[in-house]
């Protein structure tokens, strides 16, 4: 007697049901992602940046338009020849900050802007109007590491940042660092007339 297929469990089935709406292999779990809805000047950049000599920007505009059309990341990856991953950060990026997601940036400003976030940043700046005793140190002068090392006590960064990355973020600020000893921060009310007077 011919035997009827057997039909997939309960369970099997809503193992299924619920991958759909992502992408990669199963297990992964990772959701599907798109660009935003462009608007027609964005559309038109892009389709401009595919007439780049740049093949930086060039990749930037097919993966954003291929995006636009609802091709997979997958899909987007094996067209124009990077890891879906690598589709998934250019897509993530776009949506964060639109057409600038076609620029070169460097790797080091892109480490500094995680290290200091705007409000980080701001205390970063507040802090060269108190003297460093306050928090600790045996001297009244500021320098960058000194920053660095009080920016990581104070919880401004995760990590003990380079000095580098201290001066461009004060630079980000408007902040143009030059020698220390213009940081010099006192209670004195005569200070700034001490100060200029010892500069001289």
């Amino acid at each position: 007697i011919p035997q009827s297929p057997k039909t997939p469990c309960s369970s099997s089935m809503h193992t299924q049901n619920r991958l759909v709406g992502f992408s990669g292999t199963i297990g992964t779990m990772r959701p599907k992602l798109f660009v935003r809805e462009l608007t027609q000047q964005e559309r038109e950049s892009l389709e401009s940046g595919l007439r780049s000599s740049d093949a930086f920007i060039i990749r930037r505009s097919q993966i954003i338009l291929f995006s636009a059309e609802g091709v997979s990341m997958d899909e987007i990856a094996r067209r124009v020849g990077y890891s879906t991953e690598t589709v998934r950060r250019v897509i993530h990026q776009f949506n964060q900050i639109g057409m600038d997601a076609l620029k070169k940036k460097s790797r080091r400003p892109h480490r500094i802007h995680r290290a200091y976030t705007e409000e980080n940043a701001q205390k970063l700046k507040a802090l060269l109007h108190h003297s460093p005793r306050e928090f600790g140190k045996p001297t009244s002068l500021w320098t960058l590491e000194l920053l660095a090392e009080v920016s990581y006590e104070q919880g401004l960064t995760e990590k003990k940042v380079s000095i580098e990355t201290v001066r461009l973020a004060l630079r980000r600020l408007g902040i143009q660092w030059k020698r220390a000893k213009k940081w010099i921060t006192s209670p004195d009310p005569h200070y700034t007339h001490k100060k200029n007077v010892s500069q001289n």
